[in-house]
């Protein structure tokens, strides 16, 4: 064997060697921390998520390369993709890390008192009056349990996001999505400030309206929300007019309350604000009474311990009758 040969052996040697200790310093959440970046779409979401510095998802993601011997992400300064690698191992990846997890996690059946994190997606109105009420008394009884309520106004694909559950209204729910009600029906409430009343009148039909000036809401999507009411049998809808276009149901009753104009708001954000004087409510007799809100989350053959655990609380639970 000449010296060349020989020096060829001992190279291709060596990458074995470190092939194989790289392989063997694989972890497991290395391969949770490579799909997370991918879930949140970088670095620094993924590390706000878990709690830790961008660098050491970086590090986390850098040292996974370096034991596949394969570049998995597409790295700019704005942004960052998965390679074909990357989308080929993620591919797989999804599904064996959820089994994973679903054995784990059914040791807890073994526990006396489960544990884990839920983690839920709900519009704001829901989040702030029925999610969170909910999950505050949730807790007191499941002390093990964590629950994460980010509250988001778009429709987003829950499963792709991380999420064991999302609320929704009911038409807007995906058909492979099992659903529950959440909560009592649903009614807005026309409302404006003593001092706007004084200065502009009282409208007496929804129809009025379009001669003051509303408080307009815009969805993240761009649309604009309209107004629907209904009296006995006769349903009308209305695109209001506004100099105040708002995302947010509490900019909403902000303005109300500032005297900016009438504003279209849940029963629940505005019912202190009416018996304390503070807003008045306006065109009762044409209040629409809407569905509940509905918790839904993924038709799989696994849910969570601590999930299981919420959903029969829910279940259980009984609801106060509308406007109490």
């Amino acid at each position: 064997m000449t010296q060349i040969e020989r020096t060829d052996k001992l190279t291709k040697m060596d990458q074995l060697i470190k092939q194989s200790f790289a392989m063997k310093s694989l972890r497991l959440d290395s391969l949770e921390i490579f799909e997370d970046v991918v879930r949140c779409g970088g670095f620094r979401a993924a590390a706000l998520d878990r709690g830790v510095s961008s660098s050491a998802i970086s590090q986390s993601v850098n040292v996974l390369e370096e034991a596949l011997g394969i570049r998995l992400l597409n790295r700019t300064t704005r942004s960052v993709s998965p390679t074909e690698a990357g989308e080929r191992l993620l591919e797989r990846l999804g599904p064996a890390l959820h089994d994973i997890r679903t054995a784990i996690d059914d040791l807890n059946q073994l526990r006396e008192h489960p544990s884990g994190t839920v983690r839920i997606n709900a519009p704001g109105p829901a989040a702030d009056h029925v999610l969170c009420p909910l999950a505050f008394e949730f807790m007191e009884i499941y002390p093990d349990i964590n629950v994460e309520i980010v509250s988001e106004a778009a429709i987003i694909d829950i499963v792709e996001h991380g999420f064991d559950a999302g609320v929704r209204f009911g038409h807007q729910l995906a058909q492979d999505m099992i659903a529950m009600p959440l909560g009592p029906a649903l009614q807005y409430a026309i409302v404006a400030s003593p001092d706007y009343l004084r200065r502009r009148g009282r409208p007496g039909s929804p129809d009025d309206l379009l001669a003051h000036d509303c408080i307009r809401r815009r969805f993240p999507g761009g649309t604009m929300v309209t107004w629907k009411f209904a009296n006995n049998g006769n349903e009308v809808e209305i695109t209001p007019k506004g100099r105040l276009t708002l995302s947010s149901a509490h900019q909403e009753r902000q303005a109300a309350l500032a005297g900016s104009g009438i504003a279209h708001l849940f029963d629940d954000y505005i019912r202190k604000d009416v018996k304390q004087g503070r807003l008045v409510e306006l065109l009762f007799d044409w209040k629409k009474k809407l569905p509940s809100w509905y918790l839904y989350y993924p038709n799989r053959r696994h849910t969570s311990a601590a999930m299981r655990v919420f959903l029969e609380y829910i279940r259980n639970r009984k609801w106060p009758a509308i406007g109490e």
